[in-house]
């Protein structure tokens, strides 16, 4: 999580109400253990208006001795992590295998699912949460028992679901990093600027290309980078990809 600070308690009302919504979503429905994350990169977990991470407080877990958040290999192993790395769509696991509301690519690849990596999971309902400067969060309402149609339940309530985990951890990424630095709009040249080194042109090359100076390309450079919150050229590329203002680095 870029620039994270430790979130205050007061932010941190209106986060710890919607974790209890999460809470009581999952119980309604049968699936009572519940993973979070504001952040899959960052090894800090979510706190409460104590401090104290939430998985401790109010979220359990099927199994009581694995402190998923303290675990980095919960979130490198876990199969229902890693998916949501490929979709920003909710998903669900059932009969050892992770689906969604069509077919897709990535379930197919993905096969099905050795019952040794889901740490106890036998369905599961999850909603990545996808924030703005390319941070991924995700909700996991899970259960050890078979037996829940979660596919019933995803049909008519994965939106409520996904809603629910974007709210927490869309409230939970303002209170961690306070007030944004990248409010400032780029100009159309420090974007054409940007394309540019993003296709890997060096500052001489984009000159020849805009036709103009490699020292104004530098300096609108160093702009965009200020008015991003950055240091440095491939930050400033990355930061301008996961706002939209240069597409997917690479043509993906």
């Amino acid at each position: 999580m870029s620039a994270e600070r430790a979130p205050a308690a007061a932010d941190l009302e209106l986060v710890e109400r919607l974790a209890r919504e999460i809470d009581a979503l999952g119980r309604e429905v049968g699936l009572p253990f519940i993973a979070v994350s504001a952040d899959i990169s960052s090894p800090r977990p979510m706190v409460g208006m104590d401090g104290q991470p939430l998985a401790e407080t109010l979220f359990r877990w099927i199994d009581p001795t694995l402190e998923y958040w303290r675990d980095r290999a919960f979130a490198l192993r876990a199969p229902f992590v890693f998916a949501t790395r490929l979709t920003s769509e909710p998903f669900f696991f059932q009969d050892g295998r992770l689906q969604t509301w069509r077919r897709t690519g990535w379930t197919q690849a993905m096969g099905a699912i050795d019952p040794g990596d889901m740490f106890g999971v036998a369905t599961a309902i999850v909603a990545p949460a996808y924030q703005p400067r390319g941070v991924i969060g995700a909700v996991v309402w899970a259960s050890p028992d078979a037996d829940v149609d979660v596919a019933e339940i995803f049909a008519t309530r994965a939106g409520e679901f996904h809603l629910l985990a974007l709210r927490l951890t869309g409230a939970y990424q303002e209170a961690a990093l306070g007030q944004r630095r990248d409010m400032a709009r780029l100009t159309r040249r420090e974007i054409q600027c940007l394309k540019w080194a993003a296709a890997g042109k060096t500052d001489g090359e984009i000159a020849a290309i805009v036709q103009i100076a490699a020292p104004t390309v530098r300096f609108h450079m160093i702009n965009a980078a200020d008015k991003l919150g950055v240091a440095g050229r491939s930050q400033t590329v990355h930061r301008a990809a996961t706002l939209g203002y240069i597409g997917a680095v690479g043509g993906a």
